[in-house]
């Protein structure tokens, strides 16, 4: 709500100078920030818009009944302007109202126009409407924060998210006996590691840190940090999110990371085709594990067409993975699959995460993501092609 207000404030140009500038780079650096103000602003323009045009009905409807009672009704008078005479037309009046106006912004008719300065003489009118619009904006963004928690709230009946909770109270207490156990007597057991509360699987997005996981993977993360196939840790955060199509973009944090070299595979940006040889790596289990199979539907659970389904038995921590053909194209984001049927997993479409990344390159054109653009898989035998992947496929751990 503190965004909000700012965006209000920076809109009217009440900011201070020093603020405004802060929050002009700031719109320039972030770019959820960037898409949270056009949203505030195309949010904003339309109710008070709606405002504008219902106010101007009202306003209408008060003139035809001073036109149809005559003069003897001053309460229909006070309520719409001026008291009109008996023989006098409504083209005339609204003649004799209107004043030089700035091009209307809306689509109004032409007694719509020829209203909107005697609208604009009705000040109190005015302040009510855009104190109800900025209500109207206030509780409609409070409506899309609670749609958007019922969103991510719990799977749909007979669809389970595939990402995997580690049990570490269990795991650390028997690690904890085993070592007391050893321990000669009155020495001090060490703590245990804490490995996170839920684990999945996420993979390079550009060779300069950034990745791609589900969404349902980082939800509710106080912490992230992303593991490679040799133990190497950073920390990460999240810089994006797609709640409806299930992709969350990360960013490494680490100063010792120095980038993820040439990425091997490229992102499909059309659709793949019905029955191709697909394939995917991921972290169900502490090392990576490949699964292969065939795409088997263009859409996913009840004909969402933001997703592919897929005959590749998914479990918990295979969720962010990445599903490949063949050749090595990245088609897909591995998201869940269907409880009531054996081997049908889900994944979000490669088309998704490239119009997403577009669109988050024209909200900060000066700092785009940089999309590999060759692909060096195609042509190796599917051994090679693990052998080179593995190094972007990555587990993802979640600290709450």
């Amino acid at each position: 709500m503190d965004h909000y207000a700012q965006f209000d404030a920076y809109d009217r140009g009440e900011l201070p100078a020093a603020a405004r500038a802060a929050l002009a780079a700031r719109l320039a650096a972030d770019p959820a920030l960037a898409l949270a103000y056009a949203e505030f602003g195309e949010l904003t323009a339309t109710l008070r818009a709606a405002g504008q045009r219902r106010a101007t009905r009202r306003t209408l409807k008060g003139l035809h009944a001073g036109l149809r009672s005559g003069t003897g009704h001053e309460a229909s008078a006070a309520a719409s302007g001026p008291a009109l005479a008996p023989n006098a037309t409504l083209r005339h009046d609204l003649d004799a109202l209107a004043q030089p106006a700035a091009p209307p912004q809306l689509r109004l008719s032409g007694t719509e126009r020829r209203l909107r300065d005697f609208w604009h003489g009705h000040r109190a009118t005015a302040g009510i409407a855009a104190a109800v619009a900025v209500l109207a904006v206030f509780a409609t963004l409070l409506g899309l924060e609670a749609w958007r928690a019922a969103k991510t709230g719990p799977a749909l009946a007979g669809y389970q998210a595939m990402r995997r909770e580690i049990n570490t109270l269990k795991r650390n207490q028997k690690a904890l006996s085993r070592t007391i156990s050893q321990l000669e007597p009155g020495a001090v057991p060490v703590a245990p590691v804490n490995n996170g509360k839920f684990s999945g699987t996420g993979f390079a997005l550009t060779a300069d840190g950034y990745l791609v996981t589900s969404y349902h993977v980082i939800q509710g993360a106080d912490s992230l940090l992303v593991e490679g196939h040799d133990r190497q840790r950073f920390h990460a955060e999240t810089v994006y999110a797609d709640v409806a199509h299930d992709l969350a973009i990360l960013r490494i944090t680490d100063r010792r990371f120095e980038g993820f070299g040439r990425l091997p595979y490229t992102f499909k940006s059309g659709e793949a085709e019905l029955g191709e040889r697909v394939y995917t790596l991921g972290y169900p289990r502490e090392e990576v594990v490949y699964g292969e199979g065939a795409l088997s539907a263009r859409s996913g659970f009840e004909g969402d067409t933001a997703f592919y389904q897929v005959s590749i038995p998914v479990n918990p921590g295979n969720s962010g993975g990445p599903l490949l053909d063949e050749r090595g194209n990245l088609i897909g984001v591995v998201s869940g699959r269907q409880n009531d049927v054996q081997g049908a997993g889900f994944a979000t479409k490669s088309s998704y995460l490239v119009r997403l990344v577009d669109s988050l390159d024209r909200a900060r054109p000066a700092a785009a993501y940089r999309l590999p653009t060759a692909n060096y898989l195609t042509g190796s035998s599917r051994p090679q092609q693990l052998k080179k992947l593995q190094d972007y496929v990555f587990v993802v751990k979640v600290f709450e």
